[in-house]
């Protein structure tokens, strides 16, 4: 079997069997299809280690990022560990595969007071009662006010809201729901998008008649649509050329840490399934206070 065919079934378990997003089986694809494009796709039982160090070797002399390659050898991994389990090799090549290790890089964090002035401006905006900037405004409301993942926001229905109790019904990694809280700016933001908003894109189309969240033509709003957005409104704020919306995430991490919430409650407002992952945001913390002592303290 070729590696193509073989790697066609791997994706197939990670969707069907372990119920991954489509985003991340979409990850796993295009992490694969760089060993497929190396290796020739040959047979499977005809590539071996030293063919699987070529590739990471092609890799790392391409110029990918260490994060990017530990990545990608991850994949393969486990790519390779599923084709034995189903039988389809006699042994793991993979094995001795040693994936690069990543440098610790802290995430982007806007301030909250920038934060504040972008939700100023799209609110602003969405005074002229114009049925795309009432949506933008509910977005970044949303987006800041629950931390989600923009693939949750972009598959939000009108029955995963509950507007008495202002919380969301969120279908995260791995089919797993959570509901988070959203609060008064964002109510009233989301309420006048659904009432003055929402029915204008909604006409334009018939797609997707369940969603929150209408693109121009009336389809389900996509996630390149809302990473435009906050690319254009938010990554100025931070001097950056481009921004993507899990900014958002890191930025509410933070400031819930910066103002006294446990690492617990951020873990399950963010739907990690590792407190682990959470950490990351406690270093977030301690470098801002670190900053702030220099620049404040007489004696730093």
């Amino acid at each position: 079997m070729r590696i193509s065919e073989a790697i066609e079934g791997y994706l197939s378990h990670l969707a069907d069997v372990r119920r991954l997003s489509p985003a991340t089986v979409r990850g796993y694809r295009s992490d694969l299809a760089h060993l497929v494009r190396v290796s020739g796709d040959p047979d499977i039982r005809d590539l071996d280690v030293e063919a699987l160090r070529e590739w990471q070797w092609d890799a790392t002399t391409n110029g990918l990022s260490k994060a990017t390659a530990a990545r990608r050898t991850s994949a393969v991994k486990g790519f390779f560990r599923w084709a034995r389990e189903e039988g389809l090799i006699d042994a793991d090549p993979s094995g001795r595969l040693v994936a690069p290790k990543r440098g610790r890089t802290l995430p982007t964090v806007v301030t909250a007071p920038a934060l504040d002035d972008v939700l100023a401006a799209a609110e602003a905006e969405a005074r002229t009662g114009e049925a795309v900037a009432l949506r933008d405004h509910a977005l970044l409301e949303l987006l800041y006010g629950t931390g989600a993942r923009v693939s949750e926001i972009c598959d939000l229905d009108i029955d995963d809201v509950d507007h008495d109790r202002r919380t969301l019904r969120l279908h995260g990694k791995g089919d797993r729901e959570r509901v988070v809280p959203y609060g008064v700016p964002a109510a009233r933001a989301l309420n006048a998008y659904l009432v003055r908003g929402r029915p204008a894109l909604a006409r334009r189309g018939e797609s997707a008649a369940s969603a929150v969240f209408f693109g121009v033509r009336g389809g389900r709003l996509g996630p390149r649509a809302v990473h435009a957005l906050v690319s254009r409104v938010v990554a100025p704020t931070v001097g950056a050329e481009s921004l993507g919306p899990h900014a958002l995430r890191h930025s509410v991490a933070t400031h819930l840490l910066d103002g006294g919430a446990d690492l617990r409650s951020v873990q399950e407002i963010l739907g990690h399934a590792s407190l682990g992952t959470t950490q990351i945001y406690t270093h977030v913390s301690a470098e801002r206070l670190r900053e702030a002592y220099r620049l404040a303290h007489p004696r730093a």
